[in-house]
């Protein structure tokens, strides 16, 4: 096992996650594997493998998701994780400097979706996909970061992400639903 001190608490993180079907259950496995196996997981310049981190924000105004600079698609907030940053710690800092919004983890902080798929350049991106709770609402990305940033009602924010988040993404909504978090608390009407 990566001797990584922010292994443990992820391997943790990912046991109590229920998976949603065949597909996340497979890439919780390879995310359980790269972990145990692989020496520098955090490391994108280690290796094309590594984990990223991102969050399915809520408030009351719904869910931020932001078009990808590179890829030009919508998808929720997130990215690499910098040396020795806790997992959680990323999500948060992803969020505040891809949206300005500041937001905080649940208590326990609530690992609700993992996704093995292709980033740029090659890379394998192992995301796990936090549900954070909006502190404040005011978008104000990051110079640099794409400006095309929104919150949409759950309804509208599914129609409108990448087809292939509309899983985790359903996942996520339905988590903050069932904790009464903002506007999703009352979706699906």
């Amino acid at each position: 096992m990566s001797a990584d001190p922010r292994t443990a608490p992820l391997l943790a993180a990912l046991a109590a996650v229920q998976p949603l079907d065949a597909l996340e259950r497979g890439d919780v496995a390879a995310t359980v594997a790269l972990l145990v196996g692989c020496d520098r997981p955090f490391d994108e310049d280690a290796q094309c493998d590594h984990v990223t981190a991102s969050a399915f924000v809520v408030s009351t105004l719904g869910v931020v998701l932001l078009r990808h600079r590179r890829l030009g698609i919508w998808v929720q907030p997130g990215g690499h994780v910098d040396p020795g940053e806790p997992v959680e710690a990323a999500v948060l800092r992803e969020l505040r400097e891809e949206t300005g919004v500041e937001a905080a983890h649940l208590d326990p902080a609530a690992l609700v979706h993992v996704s093995l798929h292709e980033g740029p350049l090659g890379h394998r991106h192992f995301d796990c996909r936090w549900l954070v709770e909006a502190t404040t609402t005011r978008i104000v990305p990051a110079a640099g970061e794409t400006d095309e940033v929104h919150w949409f009602a759950p309804a509208e924010a599914l129609v409108r992400c990448e087809p292939g988040l509309v899983p985790g993404l359903t996942k996520g909504l339905a988590a903050a639903r069932g904790l009464g978090l903002g506007a999703v608390a009352s979706w699906p009407p």
